[in-house]
């Protein structure tokens, strides 16, 4: 018998195999024409697949990659169009909900509560880190419901969406019931993983310096970068600082019905719970499998889908009876609501094909064989390195859960029997860092969830972000080292905690300094 012998492209599992992620998002930082920047990868993975600049080119390998194993191989997993038909029954409901007139009566609702700019996102925080259980359904849950309320306190749409971003993941990595936790549970072999996860999560700085970052940034009203200059320009009125706004058409949903609240509460509770039954019921909670067993073994992609579906016809049937929203009205917001998603899913849909070009040049091993040496001395230092390991490779790749994968046996295998402390210090730093590569990449679909949960054009949401992320970044980084020496969880955290306010703290008064000269210099003038 002939065994098929399977094709390895010659750049396999070398650093080539790194370079079409990282032309892809220097093109979109540079360019800020983020569909372009992820087909130019997208080619020069598939060029590199068939072996361009070697011996044995083949085109025809290249261009058969990139079509079928790549664009048409992502549109024909299930997970993917899962998350696919979530999306759209999202924009869906969001639609019916605008048309319905619950966004609007929320608006007021919250106008009459929600004095201030620092109330308006506080509440956008407070509603994120409520929504732990998935970061999709958080992105744009909480995008939909705090949209009209940010915008009438005139927050930045870039500033909304960093928001978001920052409660999506973060938050899911510290939840012990999370389609996250879960992720985590099943890359964790022959050890106790729900165990692991709940002790990894003191250790987990990156997730929570992000959120103490984020509500210390809200509450000092600081803001440096890019995100200074859309922030300044929102409270002119202009809450999208640059022309590009690929959502633009989702705002002009006309309300049919005279709403009240209770037409945005119950749609949004209808569909938390719904999701919530579609995540345990695939994990076999209706077999007799337990609460915590069947969120770690659920499916995510599919609970969402059947969730939001069920979600999706129950809101039918409560608007229809309440008669603010006749069933053909309910019926037009279908295609209203796909096109308000069209952006995202293109994005997504560009983003999961770069991910398989780079998969299928042997990204991961390439990785693994570096983190897999690292031994002796350095060993001190392995959570720190094993947090900018993990958070180059999810920024490269644009997955957290597949840096997970990647990173997490590593660690195992390294420490299980041997050094305990050491494997729950090494695998939070594992998380840490693929959340901060996730929080900051430009290819992620959290990010992408979240430029359409705020309705911000993507690229803006990415620049503004990225100053904020580094930060925090680096002082994790430190946290890490200190915690590899000290094996205690709170000691770094305390130093991590006073080094991050006393920098916002010291931003503030160095922008303050600055503005107060330049008014003087212009006064002199």
């Amino acid at each position: 018998m002939i065994l098929a012998v399977k094709y390895v492209p010659a750049m396999y599992a070398t650093v080539w195999a790194l370079v079409p992620p990282v032309v892809a998002i220097v093109l979109a930082l540079i360019t800020k024409e983020v569909y372009s920047s992820l087909f130019v990868g997208i080619v020069i993975g598939g060029l590199f697949y068939g072996n361009a600049f070697q011996p044995g080119f083949s085109a025809e390998r290249s261009v058969l990659h990139i079509f079928e194993d790549g664009l048409v191989g992502v549109l024909s997993d299930s997970d993917n169009v899962g998350i696919l038909i979530f999306l759209v029954v999202l924009g869906v409901m969001v639609s019916m909900m605008n048309k319905a007139g619950g966004s609007a009566a929320f608006g007021e609702w919250a106008s009459e509560h929600i004095k201030t700019r620092i109330g308006a996102q506080l509440s956008a925080i407070i509603l994120g880190v409520l929504i732990f259980i998935d970061d999709y359904f958080n992105c744009l849950t909480v995008g939909s419901v705090m949209r009209p309320v940010t915008d009438k306190h005139q927050v930045s749409r870039a500033k909304l969406a960093y928001l978001i971003d920052a409660t999506a993941a973060p938050v899911c990595i510290i939840a012990p019931i999370s389609s996250w936790a879960a992720a985590v549970t099943g890359f964790v072999k022959g050890e106790d993983g729900f165990s692991i996860f709940i002790k990894a999560i003191p250790y987990n700085y990156y997730a929570l310096f992000t959120i103490i970052a984020m509500m210390t940034l809200v509450v000092l009203q600081v803001d440096f970068g890019p995100m200074a200059k859309h922030e300044a320009n929102a409270k002119k009125g202009d809450l999208f600082t640059t022309g590009d706004r690929p959502y633009a058409e989702a705002k002009q949903d006309v309300i049919k019905g005279k709403g009240k609240v209770i037409d945005l509460v119950f749609p949004i509770l209808i569909l938390i719970i719904s999701c919530i039954i579609g995540m345990i019921y695939t994990g076999g909670f209706f077999d007799g499998t337990g609460f915590v067993d069947a969120f770690a073994g659920s499916d995510a992609s599919i609970g969402l889908m059947l969730g939001s579906f069920f979600a999706l016809i129950i809101t039918i049937c409560f608007y229809s009876i309440r008669r603010v929203l006749s069933f053909t009205d309910c019926c037009n917001s279908i295609p209203e609501g796909f096109k308000a998603m069209v952006p995202a899913i293109l994005i997504l849909t560009f983003a999961w094909t770069l991910k398989t070009m780079t998969e299928s040049l042997g990204a991961k091993e390439f990785v693994a064989g570096l983190v897999g040496g690292v031994s002796g001395p350095l060993l001190g230092l392995f959570p720190a390195i094993i947090f900018l390991v993990g958070a180059f490779l999810a920024f490269a790749t644009g997955t957290s859960w597949g840096t997970f994968g990647i990173l997490i046996p590593i660690v195992v295998n390294i420490f299980s029997g041997t050094n305990h402390t050491m494997m729950i210090i090494s695998i939070s730093a594992c998380m840490a860092g693929a959340v901060c590569g996730d929080h900051c990449s430009p290819i992620s679909d959290t990010t992408i969830m979240a430029s359409a949960g705020a309705q911000c054009n993507h690229m803006n949401h990415v620049s503004t972000q990225l100053p904020y992320a580094v930060l925090v970044a680096g002082i994790s980084c430190l946290t890490y080292i200190i915690a590899g020496f000290v094996r205690n969880p709170v000691v770094p955290f305390i130093i991590g905690v006073l080094i991050l306010i006393g920098t916002f703290v010291g931003i503030k008064y160095i922008i303050k300094y600055i503005t107060r000269t330049d008014k003087a210099n212009e006064q002199a003038e």
